[in-house]
């Protein structure tokens, strides 16, 4: 079982984040949907798992770049000491390299949910990608002012060009 000592060993700068879900925004996408983007999940040791694409796991090298947001889970919310943290995350890593991905139904926040309900985390395995995704908007936390402003100043900046230009076709616009 893993000590409070590693459970404690996060590192931003090296992008380690031991018993942690990552999150990242996905160009155009998160610019739109700023809730939506690139999950992952690291093992004991800080590496990060992520189902990249079609057939592929990374590790340590996430699809969309470095990690915007984490959300840190406790080792001991682990069920089951035979399905252990970085066990349940190789067999879910393994399972989704043999996967085609999807975005709308088979995709990263899969991947992390099958780690999750193979663990039987917090008692539950009815971990999926709209929980995932509600939680980590939830209890996520970003990693910087920098990962802040990467997840929402292109939505902001998008939504204020939109705002603008219906503006101006209202007030402008001959009556």
């Amino acid at each position: 079982m893993p000590n409070r000592q590693d459970f404690e060993k996060l590192d931003i700068s090296k992008s380690r984040f031991p018993y942690c879900i990552v999150w990242t925004p996905i160009p155009l996408l998160t610019w739109l949907f700023p809730f939506i983007g690139h999950m992952g999940i690291a093992v004991s040791s800080g590496v990060i798992r992520d189902f990249a694409g079609p057939y592929y796991v990374s590790e340590d090298n996430m699809a969309f770049g470095k990690p915007t947001k984490y959300w840190r889970l406790k080792p001991t919310g682990v069920a089951h000491a035979h399905n252990n943290w970085d066990k349940a995350i190789a067999i879910a890593s393994e399972e989704y390299g043999r996967r085609m991905h999807n975005l709308c139904c088979d995709n990263c926040h899969s991947h992390v949910a099958m780690a999750l309900n193979l663990m039987e985390y917090n008692g539950s395995q009815n971990w999926n990608m709209v929980k995932l995704a509600f939680f980590m908007l939830v209890y996520g936390k970003y990693v910087s002012v920098g990962g802040f402003l990467k997840t929402w100043l292109p939505f902001l900046i998008f939504a204020s060009i939109i705002t603008t230009i219906v503006l101006c076709v209202k007030f402008l616009a001959p009556q």
